[in-house]
């Protein structure tokens, strides 16, 4: 009988140490997604950036001329 608790406990712990570790392995993965979105976002905001002021300086040229 008390082997079958001792596997029982054996068991369930396992289970819980492998809980934890895809548990650790999926919050990684998250963050990579979300750090990759926010340098993806940063990009292309500084790509916005540059193209509105390369339109705004052509417009002050166009003007001037």
């Amino acid at each position: 009988m008390h082997s079958d608790e001792a596997l029982r406990r054996a068991q369930a712990l396992f289970r819980k140490e492998q809980q934890a570790r895809e548990g650790e392995h999926a919050m990684a993965e998250y963050q990579a997604k979300l750090d990759a979105m926010r340098e993806k976002t940063a990009r292309l905001r500084a790509l916005r950036l540059a193209r509105d002021d390369a339109k705004r300086a052509a417009a002050s040229r166009k003007g001037a001329a």
